[in-house]
């Protein structure tokens, strides 16, 4: 028996990879993330396998019906929006399962911040402009942020920065940006990336907060800031120059 921990993608159900498809059509039971995780990705469940919404449990009860399915013999297929790497609160489980001995893996899936770059057609990385991803999220709320990861602290860094769970607060990020990229920054949100009703709002730290709010965008965002998001007129890569060395594989 062993728990897949899953990466289910960032909503739409054909970004979810065929390792994903394959565990969740052979596990007897799967435990998904409420609203974030499609019913089409449900629906690759085996007949008569337990589906549980683990919005409203907490912890103990999670780890609970693990427990039961690993008594049982009954692999599971635990499925979490976007990529498990990142917020997806997978480590206690994780640790929970190694205090009871219980097998588990990983399977990744495409993170809500590779397809809100999808979304505004857009590459993080830029040649001479951005060669850094900084990945973060708004700390007002939930569990503190370590010494040193505050917003002011890495926005000095003048990299793409990617701040997740953080609309509601936006007018305050935004403010606290501007202080090191610049009010003309690009900025962009994309709310519920990849869904039917996704929503791309373009702007700059002087009037992203603005179209957020008039929007009515509260939820299922990604803030992404940073002068790749408008960049032009930059330097090709050197990947593909001729006068780079290629050396066969």
């Amino acid at each position: 028996m062993t728990v897949h921990f899953i990466g289910a993608g960032p909503g739409a159900p054909d970004l979810l990879t065929l390792r994903a498809q394959k565990l969740i059509a052979t596990s007897p039971v799967c435990l998904y993330a409420g609203a974030l995780v499609p019913r089409e990705i449900l629906a690759h469940a085996p007949a008569g396998a337990r589906l549980l919404d683990t919005q409203d449990l907490t912890l103990d009860q999670i780890v609970g019906e693990l427990q039961s399915a690993h008594d049982n013999g009954q692999d599971v297929a635990r499925l979490h929006s976007g990529d498990v790497s990142i917020y997806s609160a997978c480590a206690e489980q994780m640790r929970r399962l190694d205090a009871l001995a219980i097998p588990w893996d990983v399977t990744p899936g495409v993170p809500a911040f590779a397809a809100a770059a999808a979304a505004l057609r857009r590459e993080l990385t830029i040649p001479e402009v951005a060669q850094t991803v900084i990945l973060t999220r708004h700390g007002r709320r939930a569990s503190a942020m370590p010494p040193g990861e505050e917003l002011s602290a890495l926005a000095a860094h003048g990299a793409t920065l990617v701040v997740h769970l953080g609309a509601q607060a936006i007018g305050e990020i935004a403010a606290t940006l501007a202080a090191h990229y610049g009010e003309d920054c690009a900025a962009a949100v994309v709310a519920r990336a990849s869904w039917p009703d996704e929503l791309v709002l373009r702007g700059t730290l002087a009037t992203i907060a603005s179209a957020v709010q008039d929007a009515g965008v509260k939820r299922t965002a990604t803030i992404l800031v940073g002068p790749a998001l408008a960049a032009s007129g930059f330097r090709d890569s050197h990947l593909y120059s001729s006068t780079r060395e290629r050396l066969s594989r």
